[in-house]
């Protein structure tokens, strides 16, 4: 693994926007960055990579599926008793999942270590299956990379065959917080490609999803049945929101499912290391409350139950914090993690988000910051095989 600066295309920004790449600067600031991109050798990527990724996710099914019957489990992930039975019912009917992506520390010179699980509702999907694709390919054609370059990604080709795996002859509908851009962007490309899937869809904002007073479920603005959605929005939001009673009432399929809230609580990290100890792909954590904590001393990363884009977190050495990233989250609670610090280049420490599409391993994508922590406004950067 190697980060290779090279020359950026003059016109990436209006290549960016023609593909509807609309929050590729945020805040003012490089969101994508192909000043340089991430170098693997085909060996890394299979057997550091994708191997591995296929074998975490694994291991987070069969916890997935302990953790459901398991009410001490579910209440050490403060997951509200009222939707238990949800869950559970979600997981019996085997209810499928689209993606996920695992963060992981890589560096080439040992095992990938998990360090969260994005199960539930991951961006960035777009730019990873298609505008670093795009990339490649003129960087190609402009001799910025070898000519023999490939890339570890066909999260677009598999997306497609998922929808039609999962949803095939349903009129689908994409929810989510449509003002925000880039979780607008990222709903447009998914409707992108449940429709060349051959889906029928309607996209459509969170709150704008209605009840029919009769109680017969959710419905569109055009009061349509809402069957089968997909949402962009995390399920601790939505048993809090206004409408979450209901959920266990409505006859809507949702996908990501209502079991990918055990998966995306990070409560998962111990629950992992006390159900596959010593596993050579996952870090020490407990709760922060248990007395084996002590076992990490004073050197080590402490994450909320539910948080994201790394609000929240702080990495601690010594007993003194090395980095801090504030927000609204850790009211249910933390963990700590060691401490496995991300691989530093030049100054930019970069951590491999690895893709799952109905289970199956199938890209990366590269993020990078010059802080420790990865946050919203850290930088994609692309990746090539050489």
């Amino acid at each position: 693994m190697r980060r290779i600066t090279c020359p950026e295309r003059d016109d990436w920004r209006a290549t960016a926007e023609q593909c509807g790449f609309d929050f590729h600067t945020i805040d003012g600031e490089r969101y994508w960055d192909e000043r340089a991109y991430y170098a693997f050798t085909l060996d890394e990527i299979e057997r550091g990579i994708e191997a591995p990724t296929g074998e975490i996710d694994a291991m987070c099914l069969e916890l997935a599926g302990r953790i459901i019957k398991d009410e001490r489990q579910l209440r050490r992930l403060k997951i509200p008793n009222a939707f238990w039975d949800l869950i559970a019912g979600s997981w019996e009917r085997d209810d499928r999942s689209l993606y996920g992506r695992l963060d992981l520390k890589f560096d080439g010179n040992g095992p990938a270590k998990l360090l969260e699980y994005n199960a539930d509702t991951p961006t960035s999907i777009f730019e990873a299956a298609v505008f670093q694709w795009t990339w490649l390919e003129q960087a190609v054609e402009r001799r910025i990379i070898p000519a023999r370059a490939d890339q570890f990604n066909s999260i677009h080709e598999r997306l497609i065959e998922a929808w039609k795996d999962i949803a095939a002859g349903q009129h689908l509908h994409l929810t989510g917080t449509t003002g925000n851009d880039e979780d607008a962007g990222t709903l447009a490309y998914l409707e992108d490609t449940a429709r060349q899937a051959g889906l029928s869809t309607t996209l459509l904002d969170i709150e704008d999803i209605g009840w029919r007073e009769d109680g017969g479920g959710f419905v569109d603005l055009g009061d349509r049945d809402i069957a089968t959605v997909f949402k962009l929005y995390p399920w601790e939001w939505m048993f809090h929101d206004a409408f979450g009673a209901t959920l266990g009432a409505a006859p809507t399929r949702w996908i990501e499912p209502p079991w990918k809230a055990v998966l995306s609580n990070k409560g998962i990290l111990p629950l992992l290391w006390e159900a596959f100890p010593n596993h050579p792909n996952l870090l020490p954590a407990f709760f922060e409350d248990d007395p084996r904590a002590a076992e990490l001393g004073s050197s080590y990363v402490r994450k909320p139950l539910l948080s994201r884009e790394g609000a929240n977190v702080t990495l601690v050495s010594g007993g003194h914090s090395l980095d801090e990233h504030t927000g609204p989250y850790g009211a249910e609670g933390f963990v700590r993690q060691a401490l496995s610090p991300l691989p530093n280049f030049s100054g930019n420490y970069a951590v491999v988000g690895s893709w799952l599409v109905n289970h199956e391993p199938c890209g990366l994508s590269i993020r990078e910051d010059e802080s420790p922590i990865t946050g919203n406004g850290s930088r994609f950067l692309p990746h090539a095989i050489l």
